[in-house]
């Protein structure tokens, strides 16, 4: 059951549901949610957003959907175009047909998210407008799929059977800079502009989005989260935190209170999903079918 969103003294919003029960749904999930001030900032430019199918059917024909979105640090008003991209994604996902590929809809819906914060940004101020970007990350939930479509430095990990596996890849100058071979991977943990962006919401008119596909079963766990976590905490800490089969909002909470004490320089967010069931589908001309 959902149990609501809410804010804390500390700063932090927190959420936590599940599916509903009692009936065969094409997939089973509870997830918690956690987005906290960090220790310095003194506003919180991140933002958190889910789609929660209502019925059995919905879970078939739409899906669940997740996001978490960093604005930008050094832009005016980050937190607008975080808040901006996700609920544009939300709006979009709800409304989209049934039975829609998330691997298309996720691009189309991010690219129209970009668009919508670069006319956020131009009617925030005159003249001229004033130039806010953000991160964007989403995982689209359904039968046995996980699609993860994002832009920016905002992760999403898998966690399975004791292994965490990082499925995006960081848009950043200096991850651009190793994968070239230009740089070693120990340089660029250690540079001053590890966090600099190659890609952003916000930036440019047109973005490219990444996107990609991954099976999924029953007891994984996917990770989103924006670089105030990723950052100070390690993969292996992830595993040992939320990959237990415990409570998803203490989990949540005992990372971010990791990355508190190890840094706290940023705004810390992030969505644990476990998945709880599936029904594993084969498809046939872009349309699904049980495997048995």
């Amino acid at each position: 059951m959902y149990r609501g969103l809410h804010a804390s003294a500390s700063g932090a919003a927190s959420a936590a549901a599940r599916s509903p029960i009692g009936q065969q749904i094409s997939m089973d999930v509870e997830f918690a949610q956690l987005s906290d001030l960090g220790r310095i900032r003194e506003g919180n430019e991140d933002y958190l957003g889910f789609v929660q199918p209502d019925t059995p059917e919905q879970t078939r024909s739409h899906g669940w959907l997740f996001a978490v979105a960093d604005g930008v640090g050094g832009h005016d008003l980050g937190e607008v175009a975080s808040h901006t991209a996700v609920e544009c994604l939300l709006e979009g996902f709800r409304s989209a047909p049934a039975g829609t590929s998330h691997a298309a809809l996720l691009e189309r819906l991010i690219k129209d998210a970009n668009t919508r914060v670069i006319d956020a940004g131009h009617a925030a101020s005159s003249p001229g407008g004033s130039r806010m970007a953000t991160t964007l990350v989403a995982c689209a939930l359904r039968y046995d799929r996980a699609t993860v479509g994002h832009v920016g430095d905002s992760r999403c990990y898998l966690i399975r059977r004791g292994e965490v596996a990082l499925l995006t890849r960081d848009h950043t100058v200096v991850n651009e800079q190793v994968r070239l071979g230009i740089i070693s991977a120990s340089e660029a943990s250690g540079s001053e502009v590890r966090h600099l962006l190659s890609r952003s919401l916000g930036a440019e008119l047109f973005v490219n989005v990444d996107v990609t596909e991954h099976q999924v079963f029953g007891g994984d766990v996917l990770l989103l989260c924006s670089d105030g976590l990723h950052g100070s905490v390690s993969g292996s800490e992830m595993v040992a935190v939320a990959g237990n089969g415990g409570d998803l909002h203490a989990a949540a909470q005992r990372l971010v209170d990791i990355a508190n004490h190890r840094d706290g320089s940023d705004n810390i967010s992030l969505q644990l999903i476990r998945v709880r069931g599936v029904e594993r589908v084969g498809m046939y001309r872009g349309r699904p079918y049980r495997l048995r």
